[in-house]
């Protein structure tokens, strides 16, 4: 196992040809096949964005996420939320539809890194291009992860959950 312990060591960056994918294993089947044998053509179809964490090797892919542009009915979103946004059909916003990290590196604090780096990004487009943030949590291991950090649940489908992009602004006010 790499040393893995210094967070200025650590980058995101694009998915690209030179990353091994076939090495990754973060032990959710789903996620290793979709990484492995997806992730490179919703790039190029520009479906999803797909982006890697890596290290001093930079061709061992740590974790990953994938950002995209969604919609969401504005009814579907719970209550209190609604009541704050206009009254658009639609609410546009940026599904963060996986986010992994490879089991060799777990207990590092990858995966709220990640979680970290993808709201950024989040919130660095919204200026440009207005939406909030969605995860799908995958389980229910990853739906507590995201309520951690205050992801709020749709009434309708737990493990679909919420973030306000003011939520999001006020994380990075000063970077």
């Amino acid at each position: 196992m790499l040393p893995e312990s210094e967070p200025s060591s650590w980058r995101v960056e694009p998915l690209a040809r030179h990353h091994d994918r076939a090495a990754f294993s973060c032990g959710n089947d789903s996620l290793d096949h979709y990484l492995k044998e997806q992730a490179g053509q919703d790039m190029r179809r520009r479906v999803a964005a797909p982006f890697v964490l890596v290290s001093t090797h930079p061709n061992i892919i740590l974790g990953y996420y994938t950002l995209s542009s969604f919609g969401i009915d504005l009814g579907d979103l719970p209550l209190d939320v609604a009541k704050k946004l206009p009254a658009y059909p639609v609410v546009p916003v940026t599904l963060l539809g996986r986010l992994a990290v490879d089991q060799r590196y777990r207990e590092q604090a990858l995966g709220e890194f990640l979680l970290l780096n993808a709201l950024h990004r989040a919130y660095a487009q919204s200026s440009q291009i207005a939406a909030a943030a969605v995860v799908d949590a995958i389980d229910d291991p990853a739906r507590r992860f995201y309520q951690h950090f205050d992801f709020l649940p749709f009434p309708d489908k737990p493990n679909r959950l919420f973030l306000p992009m003011k939520t999001i602004a006020d994380l990075f006010r000063d970077s």
